[in-house]
């Protein structure tokens, strides 16, 4: 299904919406989009809401399994946050997941389960959200891929991470961090202070009044917890090129990085295997 604009998906497609959990695909530029759509229904995303140009290139089968809605500005800043508010209402009861192109979503056992498997036993836990970890992904070779996104030559850091306690209004938030790492990390002086976290509730349910903020943390406290009180919850991950595409194409950082690799980049092998062993994300009591 296709749709004019935000207004008439929320008029005509929301509703028509089969059971299950949603994906929203943020689409900022036509890097990858193939790849990203073709990734999530894979996942069992049958859900899947793609916000982007109507005339981006996409392949015709795609088009039919998506309820592309024509935004063009989506690319703005904040236009994705501003979208998402308006989205989260709509989808209020159900699991969204939310994701830029060149960002594909990773969870424990994700070859062999569905996601709508995860979030089932993540409602069992009481949980109304899941955090992920943005693992940032890039090509070993920028002479050959000069805006650094590479599926097939795609390396990460397998060390570099860390995380801090979680203050607002100088008060200790509980169960919540701040997490660091990957090229946001060793390249920092060229990245904004505000966009240097690794962390995003990437995945929660949705429901009336909960808003999502610029720094992709919610207006309810609870959903930004990495866990519950009594035992430790399930983790995902989102592996993107958004940081490496950000560093190699933008005029002020492209000129000074000539590789992102270091001692610590290792190819990724796009499976939750690997993720897992890398301590990125985690299973809970998901065996």
């Amino acid at each position: 299904m296709q749709y004019h604009n935000l207004n008439d998906f929320l008029e005509r497609g929301a509703r028509r919406l089969a059971s299950g959990p949603v994906g929203v695909l943020l689409i900022e530029d036509w890097v990858e989009v193939d790849s990203t759509i073709r990734h999530h229904l894979g996942l069992g995303l049958g859900n899947l809401v793609v916000l982007g140009h109507k005339r981006m290139p996409l392949a015709a089968e795609l088009r039919e399994k998506i309820h592309l809605v024509d935004v063009r500005d989506i690319a703005r800043p904040e236009a994705w946050l501003d979208a998402m508010n308006r989205l989260i209402p709509a989808f209020s009861g159900r699991w969204v997941y939310y994701g830029f192109n060149a960002e594909y979503l990773f969870f424990p056992f994700c070859e062999a389960r569905s996601l709508g498997e995860m979030t089932s036993f993540v409602t069992e836990e009481k949980r109304d959200s899941i955090l992920t970890h943005v693992v940032d992904l890039y090509a070993d070779d920028l002479q050959s891929h000069p805006d650094a996104v590479s599926r097939e030559n795609a390396h990460l850091d397998r060390a570099g991470y860390y995380a801090q306690t979680r203050q607002r209004n100088g008060q200790v938030m509980e169960r919540q961090l701040d997490m660091f790492g990957g090229l946001r990390w060793r390249f920092e002086e060229h990245v904004p202070q505000r966009g240097r976290r690794i962390d995003r509730i990437g995945l929660f349910r949705a429901r009336k009044g909960l808003e999502l903020r610029a720094d992709h943390t919610f207006n309810d406290e609870e959903y930004n917890t990495y866990s519950c009180p009594w035992h430790h919850n399930l983790t995902a991950a989102i592996c993107s090129f958004r940081a490496a595409k950000a560093l190699c194409t933008n005029p002020g950082s492209a000129e000074r990085i000539d590789s992102l690799m270091w001692f610590n980049s290792v190819r990724f092998e796009w499976t939750s295997e690997q993720l897992l062993d890398l301590g990125l994300m985690e299973p809970g009591q998901w065996f």
